[in-house]
């Protein structure tokens, strides 16, 4: 199975920006995890809502208001202008900045879940020994947490490699800039082009699979690693 050059291109872009996505949203959503689980109320309540957003709205909801908000025509997009001169929408940049938001929930909610799970008894035990707060999340609660982390970074890159809508909306699909793998196969099934699009189908579904088995091996691996090991009863003579 054979790719043309143009789509061995949106793949390589694709990779880059699922890679470059998933670095950059792991600097955020740890801390942001972290503080959500240390908080409870009201406030709590509204920023997961707000971070659940991109789960439940159609992709090209969250794209075009994308598009208007980083338009030059707008504060944020004639700054960038301005400081790079070049524009944020239909550029790799802007690529990045919609996949981050998009991809969020992805990497936030395994990171939350775990953190709800033990971040309360072991950041009691830290403090307790006199750790500062940063070395309790690196020392304590990330290697604690650490089959929720390889899942949520799996889970992320896997979902960049297939958003369409949004990445379609505040890009488009220049080839070599911002074509990546599902907006090429959406013009070779426009272009009728059947084969081409089921060779790009085949290759996306075979990489999202392979990370999202990685990812669950690993994740167990690293599980039973962390996790003591039982000790066998002791049987009871008669």
């Amino acid at each position: 199975m054979s790719l043309i050059p143009s789509d061995w291109q949106a793949l390589w872009l694709t990779l880059k920006l699922a890679a470059v996505t998933t670095a950059l949203l792991a600097l955020l959503a740890i801390p942001l995890a972290w503080w959500l689980a240390n908080r409870s109320g009201p406030l709590r309540a509204l920023l997961e809502v707000l971070l659940s957003l991109p789960l439940v709205l159609p992709p090209t909801v969250l794209g075009f208001y994308l598009l208007l908000f980083l338009a030059p025509q707008q504060p944020l997009g004639a700054l960038w202008q301005q400081w790079f001169a070049a524009p944020l929408v239909f550029s790799f940049t802007g690529l990045v900045l919609a996949s981050m938001l998009y991809s969020l929930p992805f990497m936030v909610q395994p990171l939350l879940a775990a953190f709800d799970q033990r971040a309360l008894p072991l950041s009691q035990a830290a403090a307790g020994l006199g750790l500062p707060p940063l070395a309790r999340l690196r020392f304590v609660l990330l290697p604690a947490c650490r089959p929720a982390l390889i899942a949520a970074l799996s889970m992320t890159f896997a979902h960049t490699l297939g958003e369409f809508g949004v990445v379609l909306m505040i890009g488009g699909g220049i080839p070599g800039e911002t074509q990546v793998v599902s907006v090429a196969l959406y013009q070779h099934v426009e272009s009728l082009d059947y084969g081409a699009a089921n060779r790009l189908a085949l290759v996306l579904m075979a990489l999202s699979v392979l990370l999202l088995l990685c990812g669950r091996l690993w994740g167990g691996r690293f599980f039973a690693v962390t996790t003591p090991a039982r000790k066998p009863a002791r049987e009871v003579m008669p």
